[in-house]
């Protein structure tokens, strides 16, 4: 199963993996988006936008208005969301100007630790 993991860790952290996988030339197992921090995290994975990924997941590619019909928003809205998802690696352009969640599941991790 394709899993992509959105986590929270420090830059330096995903720098390492980076590094690490360039020297060995071993791509990690899963792919990983990391945030800063969870309140960017939550910034782009707001409601609304989980909800898009949880119509996309297995949907294959479909237009952004074909998006927008099946999570019953506006085609502008779901635009926006959809950029953003773009910006983070989230979602990909397909050829023809469609979109595709290429993942097969999303595995959100991170930890809430005492100040």
């Amino acid at each position: 199963m394709k899993t992509v993991t959105l986590d929270v860790r420090p830059p330096g952290e995903s720098m390492g993996d980076f590094l690490h996988g360039w020297k060995t030339g071993k791509p990690q197992k899963s792919a990983h988006i990391s945030f800063a921090t969870p309140e960017l995290l939550w910034k782009v994975l707001t409601a609304k936008r989980w909800e898009l990924l949880k119509a996309l997941c297995g949907a294959g590619p479909v237009s952004i208005r074909e998006a927008a019909r099946r999570v019953e928003r506006d085609v502008k809205a779901v635009h926006s969301d959809v950029t953003a998802l773009l910006n983070v690696g989230v979602l990909e352009r397909v050829e023809g100007g469609g979109i595709v969640f290429p993942f097969e599941a999303v595995k959100v991790e991170f930890l809430l630790q005492a100040a």
